[in-house]
């Protein structure tokens, strides 16, 4: 059966951009002024959940009781500090390929969405000059349920128009892929296949990959390889 394509949703750290040194670097700097040590192996737990969740673990790895209000503080403090680093951004930090994707399926008259869960998705699309190429962005600000929760791919797709089977979700996390899948999405996971497993197919990175491909592999062409 044909697989019909009109929507193309996008995360944004670790498919299009990873600002991960960014995070980490406000984290330890937050940790510091705390005065705790925090390492990149103890950063790797802070990956992937909302920033009152990342800091509540960094309290704990430095095992600091704190009132709401001084968590509330804090959470901010780290956030300006992680926007301090989003200025220094180019369209030199855009990972391998994507520029030149973003820019062919924008050719082909896809509508182009961004589903993350980041509170500065539209400030970092700004730095990376990029913004011009989706038609909808959903953000971290317009939903109450965090991935792996469908939200805010359903909230992507309603605002381009486009049912969920006929979208094509670009995820580097396993609860992306999850959500996605939740919303009756297909998922390429981009980055480790091992690690993507539950993805519908996985490519290493944009760089050479054009959407023909993935579009032949799920009409079910055996010529194509994930």
């Amino acid at each position: 059966m044909k697989t019909l394509i009109n929507g193309l949703i996008f995360d944004l750290d670790g498919v299009i951009v990873d600002t991960a040194k960014y995070h980490y670097f406000a984290w330890k700097k937050l940790a510091k002024e705390l005065n705790f040590a925090f390492d990149e192996n103890q950063n790797e737990a802070l990956k992937g959940v909302s920033r009152m969740q990342a800091l509540e673990l960094l309290l704990n790895f430095g095992n600091i009781k704190a009132s709401q209000e001084e968590k509330r503080l804090w959470a901010n403090r780290k956030n300006r500090y992680y926007q301090q680093c989003l200025s220094n951004l180019s369209q030199n930090d855009l990972l391998p390929g994507v520029l030149t994707f973003l820019t062919k399926t924008k050719e082909r008259k896809y509508k182009i969405a961004l589903a993350s869960s980041s509170k500065n998705a539209k400030t970092i699309l700004y730095h990376l000059k990029i913004e011009n190429y989706f038609d909808f962005i959903a953000d971290g600000n317009m939903v109450q349920e965090s991935k792996p929760d469908p939200e805010i791919f359903l909230l992507a797709s309603d605002g381009i128009k486009c049912p969920p089977n006929a979208c094509l979700v670009f995820e580097d996390a396993l609860s992306g892929i999850q959500a996605a899948k939740s919303a009756g999405m297909l998922v390429i996971g981009v980055g480790n296949s091992k690690v993507l497993s539950t993805a519908d197919l996985v490519i290493s990175s944009f760089d050479n990959f054009n959407l023909t491909e993935a579009e032949a592999y799920f009409n079910n062409d055996s010529s194509v390889s994930g």
